[in-house]
């Protein structure tokens, strides 16, 4: 026989818990049946909790899906490679982010053009801000710090374009693909486009 005290005690979720619980919810919907599916109704069913719950922190579902993805993106960081060398870091840290975010960006451009850049009223650029990240990969900077501190660089004397050449090359190809650049592009990015850069910018 089941009494009361044997059975589990389901634990009420409040604050930023709550929030989290309510925005991964609402991510494994997007992925599961897609912007144009999606409602607050059926975030709310997978997330075991209310409407009313949603609408006190989202007045809609743009707002929530918006909010999801970036929760989403913040909460899988990538790990910072050490392999001892500016190259071996870079080649490692592009080859894992474009893996970690090849599906993320894949799902997030579905998103953008099944209805959330109509519904937003957002400018196309605003969109791709708020759903990418206006800087996303901002750990690439502490591989150039920790270059700069063995003495294989001197960041202050290479231009930011520089810098975040290669990680542009990389969001733009898995926009364009939606999947992860090739070996070759990479060693490409980095070999052929800039450490030569760096090294011209040295030299200057």
């Amino acid at each position: 026989m089941v009494t009361e005290a044997s059975e589990p005690v389901r634990r009420r979720r409040h604050g930023k818990q709550l929030e989290s619980a309510l925005l991964t919810a609402g991510w494994d919907e997007l992925v599961e049946v897609g912007y144009a599916r999606l409602t607050m109704e059926s975030i709310a069913v997978r997330a075991r909790t209310s409407e009313a719950v949603l609408y006190r922190r989202w007045a809609n579902k743009d707002q929530l899906v918006l909010a999801a993805i970036e929760h989403h993106r913040n909460a899988n960081p990538v790990a910072l490679p050490d392999t001892g060398a500016l190259r071996s870091d870079l080649l490692a840290q592009l080859t894992a982010v474009s893996e970690a975010l090849a599906p993320f960006f894949a799902v997030a451009a579905a998103t953008a053009f099944s209805g959330l850049l109509a519904d937003t009223g957002l400018t196309p650029a605003q969109v791709r801000d708020k759903v990418m990240g206006d800087q996303p990969f901002p750990r690439g900077r502490a591989i150039y710090q920790r270059a700069h501190q063995r003495g294989e660089i001197d960041v202050e004397r290479i231009p930011d374009a520089v810098l975040d050449m290669p990680f542009d090359l990389v969001r733009h190809d898995l926009l364009m693909d939606l999947e992860p650049p090739k070996p070759a592009r990479i060693q490409s990015i980095v070999d052929e486009l800039f450490l030569p850069l760096v090294r011209k910018a040295l030299r200057d």
